[in-house]
């Protein structure tokens, strides 16, 4: 149904794919995996029509096609479900549903609103979201804005004769298991009329849904394996040109903190919501998690430290200072750090350059009478782009422009470059594949090692267990229960689930 013959692509620097071939029949269900940088995101964009190939040939039923644009491509039927998610917060759902495709509903330039809101309400149907089209997009959960995201590109099978193929791009990264249960059921019932290209980390996820797997590193195909007989061991050797490490959240470097030495502390600390009453120390070499589910409380804790939210009740020390009009730049000043869940939105700026990224936190230091001293910048990014391996053509890369992974490292060498000794790690490795999380989980030690405190929300409840020297379980608001642990000695799944739920 579609194929791509020998794919190139090349950018200044980076040769992004490399004569990739790559087939999708009929109803069927591809999985693409690979590390950050292994030329995913390319061959996704090339095949959305957002990238034109410098050689090699895109057929569909056998057609030679090349897209100027993604509208061109969703002409023929290739929609894309994003991973940051493209919806306009500030629109309706109907607005986001039909956006670009209002003339449908427009005569003499008035938009019949009751008939876009019916036409979204049939589209809503199609993913089972019962909600009321007229909303505003930002009040939904992130789980809902997904299923507007495949609604949106459903609207494809209105306007498309034949197939169409969806390219899900890390649909599941923030979705609880019940969430993601729901996705794969509809993805199944989809592909009667759809092909589906699956990217992800999760392997186990991969195997799950997909019917074959692509294989990538270096921008290359380095296998095609049916997912029925796929080894994932095998599979993320191939990702990553080595066995993965058995000891791979570090356990065997985690030593004692300093529990003389404390860094933050929090004294029935309570914040407009949820939070109420939370007390909580951090000391120089700790790494604490806090574990809890979505809406738990864990973020708002975490975003009070950072200066970010006030609390209402309670107080907040920073070094044993209780810090007056406490905000962000007041808590870089005092050598904290924070690298947030929405690295896209709130860690990088987009059209910056990774040195200039990697500077933002200490611009007066890194100046001489307002000018910048351009040189040392430079500096700095390329001695921190060879210490954390970081994939760019040079420190003139555009930060928008990198892998999830690499944007990643960019953050947090900005903290760690700045000196900070307080780190908030928000999902850290979300969205990350598995060598990228080796490499954070690498300096997530480094860092402990070296005397900072480290206040993490992880991503999974084995990170948790594996990186954390104490664990607090956040419920409805409140700490339910501590676990303070060495290597060896560590709680289970059960057992935090037992205070989290």
């Amino acid at each position: 149904m579609f194929q791509l013959k020998a794919v190139d692509k090349r950018f200044p620097g980076v040769h992004a794919l490399k004569a990739v071939n790559f087939e999708i029949g009929r109803g069927e269900i591809v999985g693409l995996v690979g590390e950050n940088g292994a030329g995913k995101s390319s061959l996704m964009k090339v095949i959305y029509g957002s990238y034109q190939p410098d050689s090699g040939q895109v057929t569909i039923n056998g057609k030679s096609v090349r897209f100027s644009s993604p509208r061109q491509a969703m002409e023929h039927g290739i929609g894309m479900v994003f991973q940051e998610q493209s919806l306009i917060t500030n629109l309706s759902v109907m607005e986001n549903i039909f956006l670009g495709y209002e003339a449908q509903f427009t005569r003499a330039g008035v938009v019949n609103w009751r008939r876009m809101a019916e036409a979204a309400r049939f589209q809503l149907a199609k993913v089972k979201l019962d909600i009321n089209p007229v909303l505003t997009t930002s009040k939904l959960s992130f789980a809902q804005r997904q299923l507007v995201e495949l609604a949106k590109v459903l609207t494809l099978e209105e306007r498309v004769k034949g197939d169409l193929i969806i390219l899900l791009d890390e649909p599941t990264s923030v979705l609880s298991q019940e969430e993601v249960k729901l996705l794969f059921k509809l993805v199944r019932e989809l592909t009667a009329r759809a092909s589906f290209i699956f990217v992800s980390h999760r392997m186990d996820e991969v195997m799950e849904l997909s019917n074959r797997v692509y294989v990538m590193k270096d921008g290359q195909v380095v296998d095609v394996v049916a997912s029925v007989e796929a080894d994932i061991e095998s599979i993320q050797r191939k990702m990553v040109g080595r066995n993965i490490d058995r000891e791979y959240y570090r356990e065997t470097k985690q030593q004692p903190y300093d529990a003389a030495k404390v860094l933050v502390e929090l004294d029935n600390v309570s914040l407009p919501g949820k939070v109420r009453d939370v007390s909580l120390k951090v000391h120089a070499g700790e790494v604490l998690c806090l574990v809890g589910a979505e809406g738990s409380g864990r973020e708002g804790i975490m975003r009070a430290i950072y200066g970010m939210l006030s609390p209402i009740r309670g107080t907040i020390k920073i070094k044993g200072r209780k810090p007056t009009r406490f905000n962000p730049m007041r808590a870089v000043a005092m050598g904290l750090g924070y690298v947030p869940r929405e690295r896209k939105v709130e860690g990088i700026v987009a059209g910056m350059n990774v040195y200039e990224n990697m500077t933002l936190s200490q611009l007066g230091r890194r100046s001489c009478g307002g000018v910048m001293r351009v040189g040392e910048e430079r500096a700095l990014a390329r001695d921190w782009i060879r210490k954390l391996s970081i994939k760019a053509h040079s420190e003139f890369a555009d930060c928008g422009n990198l892998s999830g992974g690499n944007q990643q490292k960019v953050v947090l060498a900005k903290w760690r470059s700045g000196g900070s000794d307080i780190m908030l790690l928000d999902h850290p490795t979300r969205g990350l594949d598995i060598g990228a999380k080796e490499d954070v989980y690498e300096m997530i030690r480094d860092m402990s090692a070296t005397g900072v405190g480290i206040v993490l929300v992880a991503d999974t409840l084995e990170e948790a267990i594996g990186l954390a020297h104490t664990i607090l379980v956040i419920k409805d608001g409140r700490v339910t229960k501590s676990f303070d642990y060495t290597p060896g000695a560590k709680p289970s799944l059960f057992d935090l689930l037992h205070y989290m739920i």
